[in-house]
């Protein structure tokens, strides 16, 4: 097994895939001996051609591919172990998403897989739509969605858990120039909060951006590692910036500068204004005129619960039956329930099979059916999610 530091989120050693054909023969070296350490905090960029192995590494790292030979650690844990899930994000290349579901549902859905409760679960619904700036088309379905709002809902899903690792494919892929700049603040934002980001984007302006490090693939290999001043500082070169100059002044610097080094100055001229930031400033200004628009506005503020993580205590979305049959006894297990209760049939026939199960230190799968088939019809499929709960979180002392 790999061995990691504290701080190590990702870690591969000799990773390597080769895929083969029907006979066992070696079709494809998609990625050759690759070695990766990525740390806590980082945004680290993943870059190459197409081709180049990227796709099957973060496959590979996800454990949707196992690797021919090499080592991989991801949380400290092998790829493959899906107690780390819970704490990955991932938006995909493309996203694939129901078309018949609204942006709300959609997060929904996600937010109970990870078992987040609906209290939670909505606040932090509010919350990313707002971010990704689509509260406004918040029940519209997503099958009439550009594809530059596709990807933004994307990203709120890949966000719904407050993940420690987040992982994005070609995340501004689709997006207006309004869109890439919201995702790259986004990212510095995320990082700046302990949040470790693996990008792999074509968008080489992005990447220069937002990552701290990045790694350069080519025919499945590792070309190049290293910082961005690394790898990209010109030492041959001396930049000097300066407030407006007269033709005589800048005549005088390219006189001392020629009898300094011997030669010609290469290069005095007026800075520009990037592309992006003059367009921001145009859709900036139409927006506080309130200049209305059918499509994605600029997002709002980061969302408060993407907060920072800790490696060595890992936060989660739990349910509340999840964290309540943890504490040392059921009988305050069904007191805290009370305690959130309504007064809705089912939050009463929940409370009602705790306190039967509270006073029965034997609970055993016969009890369990028993209660479950009072509660048999539809209407009460909440009580049965809880009982389900409860016997598999039952302690071993407890189990007959």
């Amino acid at each position: 097994m790999v061995q990691q530091s504290n701080n190590t989120i990702i870690q591969t050693v000799g990773l390597t895939k080769n895929f083969r054909d029907f006979w066992g023969r070696s079709r494809v070296l998609a990625v050759d001996n690759v070695d990766l350490d990525i740390k806590q905090g980082e945004v680290f960029g993943l870059l190459g051609p197409n081709g180049s192995g990227k796709s099957t590494t973060v496959k590979m790292i996800l454990g949707l591919l196992f690797p021919t030979r090499g080592q991989i650690a991801v949380l400290e844990k092998p790829p493959g172990d899906v107690s780390i899930n819970k704490h990955i994000g991932f938006l995909p290349e493309e996203s694939y998403l129901y078309p018949f579901l609204n942006a709300r549902e959609t997060l929904q859905f996600y937010a109970r897989l990870f078992a987040i409760p609906r209290s939670e679960a909505n606040k932090r619904i509010d919350a990313l739509l707002d971010m990704v700036g689509l509260s406004g088309v918040a029940r519209r379905p997503i099958g009439e969605f550009s594809k530059g709002m596709a990807r933004r809902i994307g990203l709120a899903q890949a966000l719904i858990n407050d993940p420690e690792l987040i992982i994005l494919d070609e995340p501004t892929s689709g997006l207006d120039p309004v869109g890439t700049r919201q995702i790259k603040d986004l990212i510095k934002e995320l990082s700046g909060r302990g949040k470790t980001i693996l990008l792999c984007s074509h968008m080489l302006a992005d990447v220069e951006d937002v990552c701290s490090r990045i790694s350069v693939m080519y025919g499945g290999k590792v070309r190049a590692t290293g910082t961005l001043a690394e790898l990209l500082t010109q030492s041959d070169y001396t930049q000097i910036r300066s407030k407006t100059l007269s033709a005589e002044t800048i005549e005088k610097i390219k006189a001392l500068i020629s009898n300094d080094i011997g030669s010609g100055v290469a290069d005095i001229s007026s800075p520009r204004e990037s592309l992006e930031s003059y367009f921001l400033k145009i859709v900036e200004d139409a927006q506080q005129q309130d200049i209305q628009t059918s499509g994605a506005r600029m997002g709002g503020a980061i969302s408060n619960f993407l907060g920072t993580t800790d490696h060595g205590n890992l936060l989660s979305g739990r349910s509340v039956i999840d964290s309540l049959v943890k504490t040392e006894t059921v009988a305050v297990t069904t007191q805290s329930i009370g305690q959130h209760s309504s007064n809705t049939k089912a939050d009463k026939i929940n409370l009602e099979v705790v306190e039967k199960l509270s006073g029965n230190d034997k609970t055993d799968v016969s009890t369990v059916d028993e209660i479950k088939a009072e509660n048999s019809t539809e209407s009460n499929e909440v009580a049965r999610n809880v009982l389900n709960n409860l016997l598999v979180n039952k302690k071993p002392d407890q189990k007959k």
